[in-house]
């Protein structure tokens, strides 16, 4: 080693430096120009791969015109018996740098699955995107360590068996994961809901905000985050608000027992043109019936639906309506009934009671 610093000149130490000073200047005309030119001339193609993959591999190509400076001036610089940890060193971080590169390409954000569900006619939505990309991630990380663990001599395939050997064990040990895990492919296979729907389950009812590998996040209408294992969800009934077409309304109006036959008919025909006069109902099914004898009313039935699901609009209908249908009753002088109960007492009963009270 100190021989190799005595034979080390000026020269050679100014050479290997301008190596690098040069390979910096390279990433420097590089990224500046030429890298937004091609990027300039890539978003004016037909297909958006190649801006993709650009954008995806900007940062690792700077970073590898580093590596190449370094990797040049040290193989000038040091020694041949050197040279062979520098060769293992510079192929380690070009696999480092490729597997950066590709592990921005696999971002949810990435095209690359939109444009791969148009090739196999499949259709990812806001749920799948984001878990096969962690699941690529995943897969790319374990990759690159193996690659990275057999270019410094280690041996992989040995480390692979012994996983086999484990796997029992890990799989009991793991049971409530591995069961989450199925879980959540089941949750993305089936397609029950996607990102920002409202669903209702036993466990919890809110807005979906996320899912991983073990669970999925749903914001409650109390504004707190409920953290649902996948196992759990996948195993309930689980109600999606979200996918209705329409929302339904549907009550008894209940009237006095006093109330003439005629009126009641024609409150239950001024409601039932009502509600098909309105552009905001669903025309598909309207009920507005006199359904039964209740204890304290005559029930007259109302069922229909309001085109828009929007839980404020929904709200807003629904009380317009409301309104409407108590202008009707004023109208026609029909009073609401309540719950009251009536007691009839025989003249004999209350003789005697009287008979009684004087004594």
């Amino acid at each position: 080693m100190f021989d190799w610093l005595t034979l080390l000149t000026w020269r050679d130490a100014t050479i290997s430096v301008g190596i690098l000073l040069l390979f910096l200047l390279f990433r420097k005309i590089f990224t500046t120009y030429i890298f937004k030119l091609i990027l300039y001339l890539s978003r004016k193609a037909p297909t958006e791969w190649v801006t993709n993959i650009l954008l995806a591999f900007e940062k690792p190509l700077r970073s590898f015109f580093v590596v190449i400076g370094f990797y040049l001036a040290f193989l000038y610089l040091l020694p041949d018996r050197f040279d062979e940890t520098i060769h293992h060193l510079f192929r380690t971080l070009v696999i480092i740098h490729i597997g950066w590169g590709l592990y921005y390409l696999s971002a949810s954000s990435s095209i690359i699955f939109s444009k791969v569900g148009e090739r196999l006619d499949i259709q990812f939505d806001q749920i799948v995107v984001p878990f096969l990309s962690k699941i690529i991630r995943f897969a790319l990380v374990a990759m690159i360590l193996s690659i990275v663990a057999s270019e410094w001599g280690y041996d992989v395939s040995g480390f692979i068996a012994g996983l086999g050997l484990g796997g029992l064990a890990f799989a009991l040990a793991a049971q409530d994961s591995i069961g989450n895990f199925f879980g959540g492919v089941v949750i993305i296979t089936e397609k029950p809901f996607t990102l920002g729907d409202w669903v209702s389950t036993p466990s919890v009812e809110g807005f979906v905000e996320d899912i991983t590998f073990r669970s999925t996040k749903i914001r409650t209408f109390s504004d707190s985050l409920v953290v649902v294992p996948n196992s759990t969800l996948a195993n309930e009934p689980i109600e999606n608000w979200t996918k209705m077409g329409k929302r339904q309304i549907t009550f008894n109006l209940g009237v006095l027992y006093s109330t003439p036959r005629d009126k009641i008919q024609t409150c239950v025909d001024r409601i039932d043109k009502l509600l098909r006069e309105r552009e905001d109902i669903n025309q598909d099914i309207i009920i507005v019936r006199f359904s039964e004898f209740n204890d304290s009313s005559l029930d007259i039935f109302l069922y229909f639906f309001t085109n828009s699901t929007m839980w404020v609009e929904y709200m807003e209908i629904k009380q317009d309506v409301n309104l409407q249908i108590m202008n009707i009753l004023e109208e026609e002088g029909v009073s609401i009934a309540f719950p009251t109960r009536s007691i009839y007492m025989e003249e004999k009963i209350k003789g005697v009671e009287k008979e009684q009270g004087d004594q």
